[in-house]
């Protein structure tokens, strides 16, 4: 009964931007950690940003300085602007939401998207 849907992905020249949005809905007492990973073809998914519930944030050194993790709890939505994009960030970019689905579960549980690609290419 929960969704994790990305969307905003695309085709973009190095140097552009994007920013990807990520929306959690459905049975949502509350979300702790929400997540950015991508996946290059060929090769494992990796973690790109993470965001806590009260704002902390931590990156990947590869985008440290390009890219911005932020969150609206209240709509249960994570973003991620990346910017002076490069072709080794081309992959499909994957949000990851720790989600309490009711007051008396006893756990956070992962819950995942399906993905957008993001492509970058001159």
């Amino acid at each position: 009964q929960v969704q994790v849907v990305e969307s905003g992905g695309g085709l973009v020249q190095p140097g552009g931007s994007l920013r990807l949005s990520c929306a959690a809905s459905g049975s949502i007492f509350r979300i702790n950690d929400m997540t950015w990973y991508r996946q290059a073809p060929g090769k494992q998914r990796k973690l790109v940003a993470l965001i806590t519930r009260s704002g902390d944030t931590d990156y990947s050194e590869s985008v440290k300085g390009r890219f911005t993790i932020s969150r609206v709890n209240a709509n249960n939505t994570v973003y991620l602007q990346m910017n002076s994009l490069k072709p080794e960030d081309t992959a499909v970019y994957y949000c990851n939401a720790e989600i309490k689905e009711n007051v008396g579960s006893y756990r956070y549980n992962d819950y995942w998207g399906q993905g957008t690609q993001v492509t970058v290419t001159s």
